[in-house]
């Protein structure tokens, strides 16, 4: 059975630190595409990062100004989402997503095949 489960979300005070994990159960994460997603209460889920399959290249959306880091450990079939000087505006439930793809990745939930259930990431001021 395909699985992934997201850890590592929390409640941190606003300027500091997480590190989120995605580990993969049934399949294999190096032939995926994985992203990164979030959704805040009463907003739209909403594009975080991702990484290719093909040579780990990263994409990052444009709002996160360089704060977080997207990386994967095929050897442990684990994608992390290392994420820094968080503020208010960073709370939301984190989702990984796989889509099966080699080249690239899409900031569209839509292309995803597989989704974790989700992690809370609650930044205090």
């Amino acid at each position: 059975q395909l699985q992934l489960v997201e850890s590592g979300g929390g409640l941190v005070q606003a300027g500091g630190s997480l590190r989120l994990s995605c580990a993969a159960s049934g399949f294999t994460l190096d032939l995926y595409a994985i992203g990164w997603f979030r959704q805040a209460p009463g907003k739209e889920r909403e594009w975080v990062s991702c990484i290719s399959s093909s040579d780990s290249s990263t994409y990052y959306s444009d709002s996160l100004k360089g704060r977080f880091t997207i990386s994967r450990d095929n050897a442990k079939n684990t994608i992390y989402l290392q994420m820094n000087k968080l503020t208010p505006e960073d709370t939301a439930v984190y989702y990984c997503a796989a889509e099966e793809r080699y080249f690239a990745c899409s900031g569209y939930a839509d292309d995803y095949d597989h989704w974790g259930q989700g992690t809370q990431v609650t930044v205090s001021s």
